[in-house]
């Protein structure tokens, strides 16, 4: 099922273990006042955890399992899978309803390389669904992300994939997202640069808005995220971005750019890693508090980052973990609609107005067929 390729290395743990019955820190009471209730036994907080996550799942928005899976000779998400992070009994444990499998490959292919190297990795994304049609299912839109979760099934969600596969045709974009695409990295492009979206870059974002492919700015530079927020018709996401006021990381956004995101309700994903949002749960929770004071809750979520190589929180070792960090938030006095938006609701309104949008402009917009020597012509 798996090409047979060097092992790759093993996530790491970082930190002391830092599970909730052992965090010496006083819990902080909440704005609203109910201390009583923030102040509850770990084991209570835990439980409460796993409750609301049974009404509110997780929509985890980045998750590097394909690139995982190329280096196992056999696996089965079924059964479990030691050898990875993410497995479909670990994903039922931390209440995991959708995932967004990144395209993205580590070694950063050419652009020669670029578009061969993603439909191989979308390839192997559906057989390995295909595989697992009692755990899996893969989906294109915010409705069938739902069905999937009341068949019981984890709702698989093709992207991001890298910009650096469309080359300089959109006719590839096209052909992506017929194949099932929903999320496009603009960094790292020859049409988005420091100095912002070029013409052949802006026609590429209003492409994607035609199709229904969300623009993922993480890593971007300020100038291109600030444009493609501005020149978007439907919310943007940051699928792996933390506060850079809290830890200066290249992905993470400054507050400027995290209240621009917000203005234009898109989605800041904050990645569950040491090196973005640092080593224990409740650095992880900083990190969500600042996003959510400063954009505001209808625009944080959350981002695994796992089967990625990163490095993360002992107690965010894998997809199963999820209750340990809605616990901590709990402890800190989020509501339950706040941490609903969080895990759930935010992701499903990016996707119902991404699919909203294409509706609309299909009706009034045709295909486009700018190529970037015709529009970045010096």
């Amino acid at each position: 099922m798996a090409d047979l390729q060097d092992d790759i290395p093993a996530t790491a743990e970082v930190g002391e273990d830092d599970c909730l019955p052992d965090d010496p820190r006083p819990a902080p009471a909440p704005l609203d006042g109910s201390y009583r209730r923030a102040a509850q036994p770990a084991g209570e907080l835990l439980e409460r955890a796993h409750a609301l996550l049974a009404d509110h799942p997780v929509a985890d928005g980045y998750s590097g399992l394909p690139w995982a899976l190329r280096h196992l000779p056999w696996y089965d998400l079924e059964l479990g899978e030691a050898a990875i992070d993410t497995d479909v009994p670990r994903l039922r444990e931390g209440h995991v309803a959708a995932l967004f499998w990144s395209l993205h490959l580590p070694e950063g292919p050419d652009d020669e390389r670029a578009v061969t190297a993603t439909l191989e990795q979308l390839d192997l994304v559906r057989t390995v669904v295909e595989a697992h049609p009692e755990g899996l299912r893969l989906v294109r839109t915010a409705g069938q992300v739902i069905d999937a979760r009341n068949r019981g099934r984890v709702a698989v969600v093709l992207g991001p994939a890298p910009g650096a596969a469309l080359g300089d045709s959109l006719a590839l974009l096209r052909i992506l997202h017929t194949l099932g695409l929903r999320v496009l990295s603009v960094a790292d492009t020859a049409w988005a640069g420091p100095s912002g979206l070029t013409r052949f870059g802006e026609e590429v974002v209003r492409e994607m808005n035609r199709l229904g492919v969300v623009a993922d700015v993480s890593g971007a530079a300020p100038d291109t995220v600030e444009r493609t927020i501005a020149l978007s018709k439907t919310p943007v996401l940051c699928s792996r971005s933390a506060a850079r006021a809290l830890r200066p990381h290249p992905a993470n956004l400054p507050d400027e750019l995290l209240t621009a995101l917000g203005r234009a309700k898109g989605l800041c994903m904050v990645p569950l890693t040491a090196e973005q949002t640092g080593p224990t749960v409740p650095d992880v929770a900083d990190h969500l508090d600042h996003v959510r004071d400063v954009a505001g809750p209808d625009c944080v979520g959350l981002s695994g980052t796992y089967d990625s190589g990163a490095v993360h929180p002992r107690d965010l070792a894998d997809a199963s973990r999820y209750p340990h960090l809605v616990a901590e938030l709990l402890r800190r006095g989020w509501s339950e609609t706040e941490l609903a938006l969080l895990t759930w609701g935010n992701v499903q309104r990016v996707l119902r107005s991404a699919d909203f949008a294409a509706r609309a402009a299909q009706q009034r917009r045709e295909a486009s067929t700018a190529r970037i020597t015709e529009l970045d012509a010096s």
